[in-house]
């Protein structure tokens, strides 16, 4: 299967799986990253401040899906 190059944001593309033109639904997924910079934020600022990571979408991987079939298209690494 050919993964398609996706973005940050919905990314409108043919999907591989049931070849139909579609926006892409995206669902943010945290990640490492952002569990580090959450503790970062503890560490050195306050502990209310660690939820931020996990609101900010760019601090998160954005998983890509086909809103037709489900058929997954591709992560993007913020």
């Amino acid at each position: 299967m050919n993964i398609s190059p996706v973005g940050p944001k919905p990314t409108q593309l043919v999907c591989p799986s049931c070849r139909a033109s579609i926006v892409s639904k995206v669902d943010h997924k945290a990640t490492t990253k952002t569990h580090l910079i959450a503790f970062f934020l503890c560490l050195f600022l306050c502990w209310p401040c660690i939820c931020v990571p996990y609101c900010v979408d760019s601090c998160q991987n954005a998983d890509h899906y086909c809103p037709s079939c489900n058929a997954y298209l591709g992560t993007y690494q913020g």
